[in-house]
């Protein structure tokens, strides 16, 4: 079992298991309680050490692509092991620098090493191949060749590491994981917000690596504070795809800088979602108090900072929830964000829609502090003005006064992708609304009853996505097993001997795997 590393941090980007020569500017991550900057201070990467990471990459992708399944198990276990064995001065380090409180920190931890482990498993089973085999028919006219496909991985992947998840959707979080499982190497781009946790967790992967005998391409680190580094790496022709959770407009670029390379690459990016709740009659009449208490929970964790925050909250007037809400926001904690930027751009757009603001919190502190704010406008308005469906990241949601279920449906029509829509009901509130639910799951990638969306299970069923804006691509999930779907492609194999086949697709099925024979889905082969 892999033992926790020493946590001493240098402050320097790891490639293929070493440190580079070469490097640029420096700069600090910050504690946003306060606002001052930690030691070390890190360096960023040059173009240099761009070239190194992605040749490198490069070289271990042939042998990394083709290893069993359950070595590749194994180093995803180690991994895990390794997080969880360093999670003590992980959760240190990440609080530091992202001001988040230790209990969220402990359980995303056990997060991150969790869907390590289910990666693992989904390994270890081998039907994620998705096996297709036709036998050929020499009596047919014309005679059926014999085919046979399969998964197969892209090649190198570039991650970004997320600002609002320093360990789960960051260095070796799901779009880590995913990419791993797959057969491809990674290179991660730091979020300069938590260099030193990113630092520390990118020594557990290197060691990881090493004592699994894998090539030291198969993992790469690199910091930057600014756009230059990942520019590089969206744009270099050996890099096979991207993983992005972040703002639109970061993900937006991303996405450009991809479409117009000469051979363009696909970039899964998660890019912000405002996760309407719509509050039906029957609910709203019945539990009013217990609604408001539990969307004001909701849209507060974390500093409202969690991709899944509902921002937007559709409901008729009704004095017992709207007085809870209002109480609830006036009792409320200033929360420190988790960067400058993020804590000026959300005061700024609490500041331009501030005849809207109804309630608020405690005033902001010292650091990266914000207020607790709520927005309230009637439904027309809302209707009039598409800037109002825009995300406000941070501790604030905006509530919608629909005059009746007409107007919540047309604004259900209008809205643009989201990665959430939740539905608070009841049985008859569902059957008298039918069109609400057939309206949402065009919108986003999880429709969600009675329950708040903020927090995401990582499992087979999950589905962390949804359409444009929400992500680049409504087609896959960033969180789950489904995920590892993002980094493969088909490749079809026609009339090669079994001996050059993989062992998927052979007709013995060595691996004991699922597979589609002649159209119908078998363990064994007839």
């Amino acid at each position: 079992m892999t033992t926790a590393l020493n946590g001493e941090l240098h402050g320097i980007s790891l490639i293929a298991g070493s440190v580079p020569s070469s490097g640029g500017a420096s700069f600090h991550g910050f504690n946003p309680s306060n606002g001052r900057p930690l030691d070390p201070a890190y360096t960023s990467a040059s173009i240099a050490d761009v070239e190194s990471a992605v040749a490198a990459a490069a070289d271990a992708f042939d042998s990394f692509a083709n290893i069993a399944g359950s070595k590749r198990a194994m180093f995803l276990r180690a991994i895990a092991d390794g997080i969880d064995a360093s999670a003590a001065e992980l959760i240190e380090r990440a609080n530091l620098e992202t001001a988040l409180p230790i209990p969220r920190l402990t359980g995303e931890v056990a997060r991150t090493s969790s869907q390590l482990r289910l990666f693992a498993g989904v390994l270890d089973e081998g039907s994620w191949v998705t096996a297709r085999i036709e036998t050929a028919d020499p009596t047919r006219t014309p005679p059926k060749p014999d085919l046979r496909s399969m998964l197969r991985p892209l090649g190198p992947v570039v991650v970004f590491g997320a600002s609002n998840f320093p360990l789960a959707f960051s260095v070796a979080g799901g779009d880590t994981a995913s990419a791993f499982a797959a057969g491809n190497p990674v290179i991660v781009k730091a979020h300069p917000a938590h260099p030193g946790t990113s630092e520390l967790v990118g020594n557990i992967i290197s060691h990881a690596a090493k004592q699994a005998g894998l090539p030291g391409g198969v993992f790469s680190l690199l910091f930057d504070s600014g756009h230059q580094v990942g520019a590089a790496l969206v744009q270099h022709p050996e890099v096979k795809a991207v993983a992005f959770t972040g703002s639109f407009r970061g993900g937006r670029a991303l996405m450009d800088l991809a479409a117009q390379r000469e051979v363009p690459i696909p970039v899964y990016a998660e890019m912000g979602s405002t996760n309407p709740v719509f509050i039906l009659p029957r609910a709203l009449a019945e539990r009013g108090e217990a609604l408001a208490k539990g969307l004001h929970g909701s849209f507060i964790l974390g500093g409202g900072q969690f991709c899944t925050k509902p921002g937007l909250v559709f409901a008729s007037e009704a004095p017992p929830f709207l007085n809870a809400l209002r109480a609830s926001v006036v009792s409320s904690p200033a929360f420190s964000l988790l960067t400058e930027g993020i804590a000026t751009i959300f005061s700024k757009s609490v500041e331009d829609r501030g005849s809207m603001q109804t309630a608020k919190g405690t005033a902001a502190g010292e650091g990266f502090s914000a207020q607790v704010s709520l927005l309230e406008t009637d439904g027309a308005s809302f209707l009039a003005d598409h800037s109002l469906a825009e995300e406000v990241f941070g501790p604030t949601t905006l509530l919608i006064h629909c005059t009746g279920l007409d107007q919540m449906l047309h604004a259900a029509r209008n809205l643009g992708g989201h990665l959430t829509a939740t539905v608070l009901g009841t049985d008859q509130d569902l059957a008298d609304s039918a069109d609400l639910l057939r309206i949402l799951e065009t919108k986003v990638g999880r429709v969600i009853f009675n329950a708040f969306p903020t927090g995401v299970e990582v499992n087979h069923a999950m589905v962390h996505g949804g359409p444009y804006p929400a992500t680049s691509d409504g087609r896959s999930t960033s969180v789950g097993s489904q995920a590892i779907f993002r980094f493969t492609r088909p490749v079809s194999y026609q009339g090669l001997p079994q001996t050059a086949l993989h062992p998927a697709l052979q007709d013995s099925n060595p691996l004991g795997i699922l597979r589609l024979w002649n159209g119908a889905w078998q363990m064994t082969s007839p």
